[in-house]
C-alpha cells in the first residue's frame, strides 16, 4: 500500500508540476500550439512508473496516447495502458477503456465489453462510470446486458500489472 500511495504521489506532483508550466508557458500553448509545454518530460518520467506496474501512472500513459500529448496519439496503445491499470482495478482506467470499446478507438467496438467496464468503474462509484454504462445500455440487447453483467460479476483484480520482462512498449 505504501508503495501505491509513493506512485499517486509522483504522478500528482509531476501532474502538478505540468499544470504550473502550462500556465507559466506563453500565450502559444494557450493558443494550442503547444498545450502541454512538458508533456514529453512527463511521459518519460511515467513511463519506468507504468512498466513497473502502477495502476495511476498507467493510467496516464492512456490518457497522454489518447489525447496525443507527449506522444503520437495511438489509441491502441491508450488501450493497453488503460487495460493494465483496469485489470488492477482502477476506476478512471476502467471507464477509459469502457469509452474505447463504446467508439471502437484503439480496439474493436464491443458494447458488451464497454458495459462490462462501465459497471466494474460505476462499482467503483465513479458517476462517470455509472452514467456511460446507462447511455450505452440504450444501444444494447437483454441478451447483450446480462452477458456483460455475467463478466463484470466474474471479473477480479489483479494485483500488480507490470510489463513482462522483455516487453519494450511506449
Amino acid at each position: 500500500m505504501k508503495t501505491r500511495n509513493f506512485m499517486r504521489l509522483v504522478v500528482l506532483l509531476l501532474m502538478v508540476m505540468e499544470m504550473a508550466s502550462y500556465a507559466a508557458a506563453g500565450s502559444e500553448a494557450r493558443k494550442g500550439t503547444d498545450r502541454r509545454p512538458h508533456a514529453k518530460a512527463t511521459f518519460d518520467a511515467l513511463k519506468p512508473l507504468a512498466e513497473q506496474g502502477s495502476a495511476v501512472a498507467q493510467q496516464e500513459l492512456g490518457v497522454m496516447y489518447r489525447k496525443g500529448e507527449g506522444v503520437r496519439q495511438d489509441y491502441a496503445k491508450a488501450a493497453k495502458w488503460f487495460r493494465r491499470a483496469a485489470d488492477q482495478g482502477l476506476a478512471e482506467a476502467q471507464n477509459n477503456l469502457g469509452g474505447l470499446y463504446a467508439t471502437g478507438l484503439g480496439v474493436e467496438k464491443d458494447y458488451v465489453q464497454a458495459y462490462k467496464w462501465f459497471t466494474l468503474a460505476a462499482s467503483r462509484k465513479l458517476a462517470a462510470g455509472r452514467d456511460n454504462r446507462d447511455k450505452i445500455a440504450g444501444e444494447m440487447t437483454p441478451d447483450q446486458i446480462a452477458k456483460a453483467k455475467r463478466l463484470a460479476q466474474k471479473w477480479k483484480p489483479v494485483e500488480k500489472n507490470p510489463l513482462p520482462e522483455n516487453a519494450h512498449a511506449q
